[in-house]
C-alpha cells in the first residue's frame, strides 16, 4: 500500500471534499489492493481500509455539515461498483457520529441484494440504527445468503422474537428436507438443536 499517496489524498479531500468523487473509485488501482481478493463476506481487504480512510478524511472535511456529508456518501454508493459500495457500508460505522441516521437507507438497499459481501458489510456497527424488525430480518437474510452470523455486529442484542424467527426458519428447512445452516443451529436454544426426529 502506498501510504504516502494515501496521506496526500486524505489531506486533499479534507481541503476539498469533492475530490473524493475521483479518488474513491481509483483507490484500489492507485494506492493498493489485496492480491487475488477473496469473495468471502467479511474478508479483510487493503482496498477497503484505503477507502475507509478516505471516508474518514471526507468526514473531517465536512465536519459540521452532516447533510453535505450524506450527499457525498450517497453518491459514492449510488455510482460505485460493488467493491466501492461495500467500502461505503463498512465506512458508515466510522462516520456514525457525523452522519447520524442519514445513511440508514443505504443499509436497506444493500440488504435487498443477494450479494453476501454487501449484506455482511451492511451489518456492521452502523446497523444498530436499523429498527428492531428490520434488524431481525437482516439476520435472517444472512442465513439465506450464507453470511456467517459472527459478522453481524450486536448479535448479542438478539431477543426472543429473533430466536423464534430463526427457529421457524430452521423448521421450514427441515420440513422441506433441506439442511439447516450450522449458524442457525448454534443460534437456537439447546433443546431445539438436540430434538429427536419422530
Amino acid at each position: 500500500m502506498n501510504e504516502k499517496l494515501l496521506a496526500e489524498w486524505c489531506a486533499e479531500i479534507e481541503t476539498d471534499p469533492t475530490r473524493i468523487r475521483t479518488r474513491f473509485p481509483a483507490a484500489a488501482r492507485e494506492i493498493g489492493r489485496t492480491p487475488r481478493t477473496s469473495p468471502e463476506p467479511g474478508a479483510e481487504r487493503v482496498e477497503d481500509d484505503v477507502r475507509v480512510r478516505l471516508l474518514l478524511a471526507l468526514g473531517r472535511g465536512l465536519a459540521g455539515d452532516p447533510d453535505a456529508l450524506s450527499v457525498e456518501v450517497h453518491d459514492l454508493y449510488r455510482f460505485g461498483d460493488a467493491d466501492e459500495r461495500r467500502a461505503v457500508l463498512i465506512g458508515l460505522g466510522h462516520l456514525e457520529e457525523a452522519i447520524g441516521d442519514r445513511a440508514v437507507d443505504l443499509l436497506h438497499d444493500a440488504l435487498r441484494t443477494n450479494d453476501p459481501r454487501l449484506v455482511a458489510a451492511a451489518l456492521g456497527t452502523y446497523a444498530a440504527r436499523l429498527d428492531p424488525a428490520a434488524w431481525r430480518q437482516a439476520v435472517l437474510k444472512c442465513l439465506f445468503v450464507g453470511v456467517p452470523l459472527r459478522l453481524v455486529a450486536g448479535l448479542d442484542r438478539s431477543d426472543d422474537e429473533l430466536r423464534r424467527m430463526v427457529a421457524d426458519y430452521a423448521a421450514e428447512r427441515r420440513a422441506a428436507g433441506r439442511e439447516v445452516p450450522a449458524d442457525a443451529l448454534s443460534f437456537l436454544p439447546a433443546p431445539t438443536q438436540t430434538a429427536r426426529e419422530s
